[in-house]
């Protein structure tokens, strides 16, 4: 009779760790922060648990830690498809350390704080990953009473909470830099909501990079009409007043640019070369297939939970995670 069959049904900690011939410290670990445990005892101990058929009692770890399990991302948008691989990423990594990601749109509250304040309660959740940077701290800041709070994609500007963000400004500066070389030396630049964050870092690379070109700017928001006035505001100047070269700050700023000059007659890249920004997995399959700015979202969401299984385990984390941003260069840009 195997060890699984002797012990299956009542198996302990204490079983698993004679199995694997570790401590049950040490199996407590491998169970609870994987991360933190050699790959070759990682792998010796959960040989030992399904060799044994122990099972976790998440219920009553978490009672006896005064924890919920639960680890809550809060989203400005859930209709927005550039989220999915962030919260694909972070739920994995999540998954692996025994927590389960709840999920909450903010755009149902008046503000993104009452979602905030929602889940400001150590009884409904262990740490909180805002995505959302309108929203506003007060008091809440450093009350040890609250669990611990980070900030990813978007940050609040003023605060110290932790941040896992891309290098937007980078990134837009390397979507100006290939413009510029292919002769574009008047750029239009379809914007995000003034106040918002990502929208002043990405404006600020472009116009680092930018030097002597002329920038043009066009309102916008983040959404698929932004970029359906866009394309109308740019068929309305004269030709020659026209940016040759474009900028979306998003993906869906970008297809929707393109589209509305499409159905207008007009040829990407022939009459006007487009950049967006995110690469959603949509617009490698358009046609013309779009230039973009790349984001590692799953990478993005998997140091975001990272940071916030730290913060809740009480250890330092970095003020600061960036990211490296890449523009992956497709069919809507070409040389003038």
């Amino acid at each position: 009779m195997n060890k699984r069959q002797t012990i299956a049904g009542r198996a302990r900690l204490s079983d698993v760790a004679k199995v694997a011939g570790v401590s049950a410290a040490t199996v407590s670990r491998v169970l609870s922060r994987p991360d933190l445990v050699a790959d070759a005892t990682r792998e010796s101990v959960m040989q030992a648990v399904d060799a044994t058929g122990y099972r976790m009692n998440h219920a009553a770890r978490n009672l006896r830690k005064q924890r919920t399990g639960c680890v809550v991302a809060l989203v400005p948008n859930l209709g927005n498809p550039f989220f999915a691989k962030i919260l694909d990423g972070m739920g994995r990594e999540l998954a692996r350390c025994g927590y389960n990601l709840l999920v909450a749109d903010t755009q149902e509250d008046a503000a993104p704080q009452l979602a905030l304040h929602r889940f400001l309660d150590p009884s409904r959740a262990d740490g909180i990953i805002l995505l959302d940077g309108r929203a506003s701290l007060g008091n809440m800041a450093g009350n040890p009473d609250l669990p611990p709070v980070i900030t990813a994609c978007e940050w609040i500007e003023g605060s110290h909470l932790p941040r896992v963000i891309l290098d937007n400004g980078t990134g837009s500066r390397q979507a100006i830099e290939h413009l510029l070389a292919l002769g574009h030396n008047h750029i239009g630049l379809i914007c995000g909501p003034p106040e918002n964050v990502l929208h002043k870092a990405r404006l600020a690379g472009a116009q680092q990079a930018a030097h002597s070109a002329r920038l043009t700017l066009f309102p916008g928001d983040f959404r698929l009409q932004a970029g359906q006035q866009a394309a109308q505001s740019w068929q309305m100047l004269s030709p020659d007043q026209r940016p040759t070269g474009i900028l979306a700050f998003s993906d869906e700023m970008a297809c929707a640019f393109m589209a509305s000059l499409q159905r207008a007659g007009y040829s990407i890249p022939k009459d006007v070369s487009i950049i967006g920004f995110d690469d959603i997995e949509l617009v490698s399959h358009l046609s013309p297939a779009l230039t973009t700015v790349h984001q590692p979202k799953r990478e993005l969401g998997r140091n975001a939970a990272r940071v916030i299984l730290n913060s809740i385990a009480g250890e330092s984390v970095a003020q600061t995670t960036l990211l490296k941003p890449e523009l992956m260069i497709r069919e809507t840009t070409a040389r003038l």
